[in-house]
């Protein structure tokens, strides 16, 4: 990699890997609690939810927060099948009702058993090192496994099986597993580690990358595609490669509002 670029990338990371990127990320969300379950199940909702208008996703990922009474996971275990009906109204674009009472649905499976989402991810996995593209696939495969899952669900939640990049759920990986200094992911989650993640591959991620000369332009975005730019980046930090992720969406959401 030319030194330009990586000292450019590493500039940009610097600067928006910041506290004040907070407020102008859906990671703001998570960041409204201090419980762990409160952060892992409104962090994984809004990342499912991160696509259109910055705005609607963060009011939107709110008014979830306020229809479980401002305590996500003590309502998720607590709530009565009369307190759904306060759901009916909610709507994040294609993310409707029946969406929502299966997110619901899945949150109250998983937590009536385990106190920590990371096990979604990690309970299925037997080898010595955790692969995430295995990982995700599990999660995808545990997350629907209830007989009445919706199919129309499913398009709200990838799987690197289904031919997909997984740009939301390796944004929420980033969120749970990454943990520095600028305190803006949160490293709660231990059994993955940093150099495990794949970097999430967004409009912004690709566009920059391609102008960057990391990724030749016109490929298709797909998994295979998000591995190879991460492979790229492993380049400059094997520990740490998705750290570069703030570089690459910042200076393609420069000057932007919407999310794509």
């Amino acid at each position: 990699m030319k030194a330009e670029i990586a000292e450019l990338l590493e500039r940009k990371y610097a600067f928006f890997n910041h506290p004040r990127f907070i407020e102008h990320d859906p990671i703001q969300i998570p960041h409204l609690f201090k419980k762990t379950e409160d952060r892992e199940i409104m962090g994984f909702w809004v990342a499912m939810l991160a696509w259109g208008q910055r705005k609607t996703i963060l009011q939107n990922a709110k008014t979830l927060i306020e229809l479980m009474d401002g305590a996500p996971h003590e309502f998720i275990l607590g709530h009565q099948e009369k307190d759904l009906t306060r759901f009916a109204t909610f709507k994040h674009r294609t993310f409707q009702y029946t969406d929502t009472l299966y997110f619901l649905c899945f949150f109250k499976r998983h937590y009536s058993q385990f106190t920590s989402l990371e096990s979604a991810f990690t309970q299925q996995w037997t080898g010595e090192e955790i692969n995430v593209e295995a990982a995700i696939n599990g999660f995808y495969d545990y997350f629907f496994a209830d007989e009445w899952a919706p199919q129309r669900t499913q398009k709200h939640v990838s799987a690197p099986k289904k031919k997909s990049a997984c740009k939301r759920i390796c944004m929420f990986l980033r969120w749970m597993v990454r943990n520095d200094s600028a305190g803006v992911d949160f490293g709660l989650w231990k059994s993955i580690k940093p150099s495990q993640l794949i970097c999430p591959l967004d409009v912004h991620a690709v566009r920059t990358s391609e102008q960057l000369g990391l990724l030749t332009p016109g490929m298709a975005v797909n998994w295979k595609l998000a591995v190879a730019l991460t492979n790229e980046l492993k380049a400059l930090d094997p520990h740490d490669p998705v750290k570069y992720d703030f570089a690459l969406y910042g200076m393609g959401i420069e000057n932007k509002t919407v999310w794509n």
